[in-house]
């Protein structure tokens, strides 16, 4: 029988092995998530317009008031709808691309499925900008390949403009919906996996259907995992910039023109009427009600999980 000084000796050697692991991450999230946030808060109250800027006031709320005046409001309210309206539509293909694949994955038992695993999962390697620029190419209103080819087939009859505000609103989660389908994919795939396989038979036994086991098995049973990948969509999606940048949103088309956009432009596109500061303004006044409603959905999820 083990002694209490060897059981606390194991503890302790498995909590630095834990620390270990988490320390490179906590790292980097400190680095690149919590410092930024430190310097961003601040600057809110002055009139820093850039980095380099050495003569900085203290302003108090002007920043804020600037922010809600006429001139802000008409450039970052339709990039708030749009951005909106992606995020919505891009949830929906979180399930469409991410629980499809996983739930084809674990149904079906292949020896080729680490192969179509890692297939499905390339996309999201692939950089975001070179994506956009990638579906430019391909639909150029007078030499893009897919049009020309659709027009040929008489399947359209005239080119697909990526400056209309319909196809921008399809085409955008589209993408980025197929960019991520390997990484949302990996997500649900962890949540099938943690559900006792005795459930599943048994509901078999009992002469459940497939769509009754979805239902009242699998996705019940997922919620902690739909929590995750509502918060990620929720704040990714106010968050997607290189895909948007590909599509020509700093060239011209304004249908493109999401929120992460203007605040690009707001604070680095070296306008002469962007300043950091307005920047650290409107990035803090959209993105804090964001966390708090991801906090909030990871409470509600304590009260749906089965």
């Amino acid at each position: 029988m083990k002694t209490r000084s060897a059981i606390q000796s194991r503890e302790k050697r498995e909590n630095w092995t834990d620390i270990l692991f988490v320390t490179p991450q906590l790292i980097l999230f400190v680095a690149f998530t919590i410092v930024p946030i430190i310097i961003a808060v601040p600057m809110m109250f002055t009139n820093q317009v850039s980095f380099n800027t050495n003569d900085v006031s203290f302003v108090g709320l002007d920043n804020f008031r600037t922010l809600l005046s006429d001139s802000y409001l008409n450039r970052i309210l339709p990039a708030i709808g749009k951005t909106t309206i992606f995020t919505i539509i891009n949830y929906m293909m979180v399930f469409i691309f991410g629980l499809t694949l996983a739930l084809v994955m674990y149904e079906f038992h292949s020896k080729l499925k680490r192969f179509f695993f890692t297939i499905i999962y390339m996309p999201y390697m692939i950089s975001g900008l070179g994506v956009g620029i990638m579906i430019t190419c391909l639909f150029a209103r007078d030499t893009g390949s897919l049009n020309l080819l659709l027009i040929e087939w008489g399947w359209i009859s005239k080119p697909i403009d990526l400056k209309d505000p319909l196809i921008a609103a399809l085409l955008v989660p589209f993408i980025v919906g197929w960019r991520y389908a390997g990484f949302n994919m990996a997500l649900f795939l962890v949540g099938l996996l943690s559900i006792p396989t005795d459930t599943i038979e048994s509901a078999k036994i009992d002469g459940a259907r497939y769509m009754q086991r979805l239902r009242f098995i699998y996705l019940p049973q997922m919620v902690p995992i739909i929590t995750v990948a509502t918060i990620f969509c929720l704040i990714g999606s106010f968050g997607v910039f290189d895909e948007l940048v590909g599509l020509g949103a700093l060239y011209g088309n304004e249908t493109m023109k999401f929120f992460s956009i203007v605040l690009y432009e707001e604070g680095f596109s070296g306008q002469i009427s962007g300043s950091l500061s307005m920047a650290s303004t409107m990035s803090v006044v959209v993105f804090v009600p964001l966390i708090i409603m991801a906090f909030l959905l990871n409470q509600l999820q304590k009260k749906f999980e089965y």
